[in-house]
């Protein structure tokens, strides 16, 4: 299969957020250099009304990331046609710069499930994923980012680790990767195993994108438990971990993520500011 490259946009992002519908108009005013938003396509599949009227007064002046969430491309179906049709549709409309989706699955037969669920990583599988990330791209004829998710108990069965699901995945199909470095740390934490050797073992030339969100400890096991809510800033570990990526694969367009317990867009601004430091300060250094 032949790599697609993702559409340019008219400015180079460096650091976004994620667009909220309270934060609208302070997103349209808003002028850092680099800025860029990220919503999720399922909340824009829709024939018109506000939120297209919206984003696409967003899209005029600031690059757009579509990110989603239903496609399932870890299940053992093929993608639904009609939500690539519609994802393909809000593609054209907008020309993001990414495009992305989770490495999860969430539909069986005709029953979806709201959550993002986990799989044994078996040679068969992933045979269906590069199955279901080749039809995904070639309905959208472009480049698509794949999401590595987070885990909360270790599933039995493995056949490989997954940096090498993630690598073999991409050379097969010429899919990206979208690296959610709270998504590693989450992981690591919950499965005692160690983040830099996750971070280390992943094909560097493929990371096309970086998420940064917050956790929360679980109610019951405290820190030994933590839940990747998106309702927290995004903590000192994490930070850490995104500097010294950033310091060996380079700068990448870098999204701070909240979906819940939103605070004020100031707030958000301040975390994406501190990402657009680090990114800047490595550029820098690169050029120096």
């Amino acid at each position: 299969m032949t790599h697609r490259p993702a559409a340019v946009p008219p400015s180079a992002p460096t650091a976004g957020l994620g667009l909220k519908s309270v934060h609208y108009e302070e997103a349209l005013a808003a002028s850092a250099a680099g800025l860029w938003f990220e919503v999720h396509a399922e909340n824009y599949m829709v024939d018109g009304g506000p939120r297209l009227a919206w984003l696409n007064a967003i899209r005029q002046d600031k690059p757009l990331s579509l990110h989603g969430v239903g496609l399932s491309l870890a299940g053992d179906q093929p993608p639904d046609e009609d939500h690539l049709a519609r994802l393909k549709a809000l593609t054209d409309r907008f020309e993001p710069f990414v495009v992305s989706e989770h490495l999860a699955w969430s539909r069986r037969g005709e029953v979806y499930h709201p959550d993002l669920l986990p799989f044994v990583r078996s040679r068969a599988m992933l045979d269906q994923i590069c199955a279901n990330v080749s039809r995904t791209q070639d309905v959208l004829g472009r480049q698509i980012l794949i999401e590595n998710p987070s885990h909360y108990l270790d599933l039995l069965g493995h056949e490989m680790s997954e940096p090498e699901l993630l690598g073999e995945m991409v050379r097969r199909t010429g899919c990206g990767l979208l690296l959610d470095i709270n998504n590693v740390h989450v992981s690591a934490n919950n499965l005692g195993t160690s983040a830099l050797d996750y971070l280390n073992a992943l094909p560097v030339e493929a990371i096309g994108e970086i998420h940064l969100a917050g956790h929360d400890p679980d109610p019951e096991h405290g820190e030994r438990l933590l839940i990747d809510s998106h309702a927290a800033p995004v903590s000192q570990p994490v930070w850490a971990l995104y500097a010294r990526t950033i310091a060996r694969i380079g700068p990448r367009p870098t999204l701070i993520e909240r979906d819940d317990n939103l605070p004020a867009f100031g707030d958000l601004m301040i975390e994406r500011d501190r990402a657009d430091a680090v990114l800047v300060a490595v550029e820098e250094a690169l050029r120096a």
